[in-house]
Order: C-alpha cells, then structure tokens, then sequence
C-alpha cells in the first residue's frame, strides 16, 4: 500500500457558539502510526471524523499527500475507518462482511475471493469466513473490523477508540496485534485514544488535545518528559505538580516557594535560567525517592523533604503512597520486592526528589 502524509492547516469547527476544535496544526508523515490522546470532550473523536469526511470543518485546510481533501466527500477519498462498535453487519458471515466494500465498488467475483481471503488471512481468520459476528468474540470481531477495512486499500486507516469494548488482556493483546499489522502494511494509521498507555505503547508520535486545542505533539518520551504545560504533564503519566513561585537564582541555585510547604532550594544550572513569578514545579511519583525519617540523606544531590504517609495502595510492581508534606499531597511510587513491608499510614518519612527531574511549568 502506498504510504501517505496528513497535514492539517488551522482547522477549525464549531457546532454554533461552541468551539469544537480550535486551529489545529499537525502533520502526520507516511507510513506513521499516530496517535490522538484526550479527555472525553477534547476534539480528538470530532478531527478523525473530520478527516473521514464525516464532519466539515469551516476554516483551515486539510490535506493529504499535499491535495485538500475538503470539497471531496467520504466515499470518495478512500479512508478506511475501524469504530469503535464495530459496525459489523450481523445478519452476514465474516467473509460477507469484509467483502461488502468491495462489492460495492462492483469488483469482479475473482477480485473479491482473493482480496478477502487474503485480508482474513492476515487477520488470522483465514478459517472463519463462514461465521456469523455473533459467534465470535470480541477481539475475533475487531479483527473482521480491520479486514473489512483493509481489504479495500485505503489510503489513510483511522481508528476510533477501537479497543474500548475489550477486557484488560485482550486490549493488550489486540493493541500488539494492530501495531505488528501497521508496520507490515506500512499504512499511515491515525488512532484516536483516551488510555494514555495505549497511546505511548503503539504510536511512533502523538498529539495531546484538550477542548479543542492541540496541547502537545511529539513522541511519548518527549511528552512524558517535557510536557509543556499542566494539562499534559498531567494527561501523560502521573504527575506531582507543587504550586508556587520562582523567587529567584543565583550562585546555581534556584528558590522556590512551594504552596504549603515553604521555600525549596534546588541546584539549577545557571545555563537554564528561569523567569521569577507563579510557577508548577512537577516532578513523577517513580522519581520519588522514600526513606525513614531521622535517615541521613542517601544520595545529597537529591532535595529532601519531610513527609507522613496518609494512604497506601499495593499495585503489584509498585506501591504507592499518598504523603502529606506540609499542607501538599505528593505521590510517590516505589518498587516492590519479595518480603519488603509495604508502609503503613501515619509512618514519617523523608521524600527525595532529584533536581534533574524536576520540570517548572507555566502557572
């Protein structure tokens, strides 16, 4: 299949006075797999049935492989979509069901025998033709999803929250099957996602949206790891954000007034100055290093500050913990191994954070 780009330019849409999406400017390269992350609400759902051309967009254009799609409508432009109900018809076998696009395009009966039994074949349902959607399972029905979709060589594949309606495992499963199956056909695939993990563990690149406004785009590294705003650092991952002020640097050190903690003194670079005023100073709950109160400090390049434990959850590879540090809550995650004691309520701890983690974000 021939691999395509997307470009949106300055796209816009509202449903009367209420912004849906707000000048979204994105580039999608061929062949990528690309992912659009979001709340419920966030405009990710809305831009991918924009780009289907379900929905028309008032300003801006769009574009793929350099030509605007516009003007062209839906069945014209040779996009295939996976939804998230499937939309499988049930009073028809799988082998129906994946042949009635190219029936429609009134192809020739050997056309359609080889296309759909190669299509099934790469879905791993070469032996289910002859079923009907109700006899399959739910991940067996995705798969008739995608060969349906596939089977008429689209040239953008686009992906609705098409994992939503599974389980934990066979999410996971599916999610590994839709990326292998990506890179073997090399089609430039669009997949549109609330679940921050799947989003990071299948797209090469990914766009944050929130109310309509394109947050954050790049790979999930570079968003878990300099996100540019709350939101984001928030949205990817889990994040301690500690409200307060810059309130100056000077001698490689950096001041902070953390809200109901006090004044924090970090090492800062003098080659990364930052502007004094309202800031979020963040840092990740795995980046949070926990020891007993009274312990001297273990590693001294690290920020250490004294804590209470509130709550406890066991999660299997990590416990986290919920401690009160001065009037502020800060998450802390710590690896479990065999026979550790996990820490009780009311233990008093000291917190270390480590500077080089730490990212100041706009108020």
């Amino acid at each position: 299949m021939n691999k395509v780009s997307l470009e949106a330019r300055h796209i816009s849409l509202s449903y009367g006075t209420t912004e849906v999406l707000r000048d979204i400017n994105l580039k999608i390269e061929p062949g990528e797999f690309f992912a659009l992350l979001g709340p419920s609400g966030s405009g990710k759902s809305t831009l991918l049935r924009l780009i289907a051309g379900f929905s028309q967009h008032q300003r801006g254009e769009l574009l793929v492989d350099g030509q605007d799609i516009t003007r062209i409508p839906p069945h014209a432009r040779n996009i295939g979509m996976v939804f998230q109900s499937y939309a499988l018809w049930p009073h028809m076998t799988v082998w129906d069901n994946v042949a009635f696009g190219l029936v429609e395009r009134r192809e020739t009966r050997d056309a359609i025998r080889r296309k759909v039994g190669a299509a099934l074949e790469l879905v791993g349902l070469g032996d289910y033709g002859k079923r009907r959607p109700g006899q399959l399972s739910g991940g067996q029905q995705q798969r008739v999803a995608l060969a349906r979709t596939i089977v008429i060589e689209p040239r953008l594949l686009l992906l609705d929250e098409p994992l939503s309606n599974l389980d934990k495992n066979l999410r996971v499963q599916m999610r590994d099957e839709l990326k292998h199956l990506q890179r073997k056909l090399g089609l430039t695939t669009i997949f549109v996602t609330h679940d921050q993990e799947e989003a990071m563990t299948t797209a090469d690149r990914m766009a944050v949206l929130d109310k309509g406004v394109l947050q954050q785009t790049g790979p999930a590294t570079s968003l878990f790891d300099f996100p540019v705003n709350r939101f984001v650092a928030g949205f990817v991952g889990t994040a301690n954000l500690l409200a307060g002020r810059v309130a100056g640097q000077e001698g490689g050190v950096l001041r902070f007034d953390a809200e109901g903690i006090g004044e924090l003194r970090l090492p800062w670079p003098d080659d990364g100055p930052l502007a004094a005023g309202p800031a979020a100073m963040a840092f990740r709950p795995h980046q949070v290093h926990l020891q007993a109160a009274g312990t001297a400090a273990i590693d001294s390049a690290r920020v250490w500050l004294e804590g209470v434990v509130e709550s406890t959850e066991f999660l299997g590879e990590v416990s986290r913990y919920k401690l009160r540090v001065g009037r502020t809550l800060v998450v802390a995650d710590q690896v479990h191994y065999a026979g550790e004691p996990v820490l009780a309520p009311g233990a008093a701890v000291q917190c270390g954070i480590d500077p080089r983690q730490v990212r100041f974000l706009a108020a």
